[in-house]
């Protein structure tokens, strides 16, 4: 018997994977940003990686209180916060929340089958409890239950992800009409844009207060959506920072951290 393979996902619905992917791989970054003043330095504090801060504030912060799932350090599920400090990062995670769980409650409606009937010992006709508990399931949001939305953005983006490449769950799930397809793809855009934009990562430039520790150039930082910041040095192939391999005056990724330390301890010299 010849296997049946699974259709190939428009480009359509690639996009909305890749820019869902982006969101849920940002929504740790941003809701810890609600609770940080938005930093005047590049990159942003909300930058994890390279950044020391950050990950001693995360620690703090972890021997005050516990944080039930993360990934990383960072919290996954928006809570409520007595007096959010960043309030741009604030309504940027409330927007996008309420657009995914939104998006989610039409798309299951229009895709998802509706729960089986199944019949007791008695003959009557009961709730299928086995096919309401399929994990692959979106729960709708009720008067006492906030239904799928309990677990969080996180989890909305992978059911939506799921559901715009078409992936198998049984009998589950029917394919998404092109239109509807194109309005997941819309609102993941969307999303994606309103939470780079609150982390700093929409394509702005900012020039660095401090000189390049090596050469004493001006130092510029590059953000672009999807992609890694980028530091260079005005002095470009001249300047004499170690290149290990990379070209000379351009930091990115990993080099950061080696053009944060040396910054550091530039600040940390005595004054001649």
């Amino acid at each position: 018997m010849t296997p049946t393979l699974a259709p190939v996902a428009p480009p359509v619905a690639r996009r909305a994977a890749v820019d869902l992917a982006a969101v849920r791989e940002q929504w740790g970054d941003l809701l810890a940003a609600i609770g940080r003043r938005p930093a005047a330095e590049w990159p942003p504090r909300e930058c994890a990686g390279f950044l020391d801060q950050l990950a001693a504030a995360d620690r703090a912060e972890d021997d005050e209180q516990p944080v039930e799932a993360a990934v990383g350090r960072l919290p996954l599920l928006l809570r409520e916060h007595p007096a959010p400090v960043n309030l741009d990062a604030l309504d940027a995670a409330i927007e996008v929340e309420r657009e995914l769980f939104d998006l989610a409650d039409a798309v299951a409606e229009h895709v998802q089958r509706p729960i089986r009937p199944a019949r007791d010992s008695r003959g009557r006709f009961v709730t299928d409890q086995a096919d309401a508990a399929d994990p692959a399931r979106w729960h709708y949001q009720g008067q006492t239950s906030p239904g799928s939305r309990a677990f969080g953005l996180h989890w909305a983006a992978v059911w939506l992800e799921g559901r715009a490449l078409d992936e198998m769950s049984g009998d589950l799930f029917t394919t998404m009409p092109a239109r509807l397809l194109d309005q997941v793809a819309a609102t993941a855009a969307r999303a994606r844009r309103t939470v780079e934009r609150a982390l700093g990562r929409d394509g702005r430039t900012t020039a660095l207060a401090e000189a390049c520790p090596w050469c004493g150039g001006s130092l510029t930082g590059w953000t672009r959506p999807g992609g890694e910041p980028v530091v260079t040095c005005s002095t470009g192939p001249r300047c004499t920072a170690p290149a290990d391999g990379r070209r000379s005056g351009v930091w990115r990724g990993a080099d950061l951290a080696a053009l944060w330390a040396a910054l550091d301890a530039a600040r940390r010299r005595p004054a001649a």
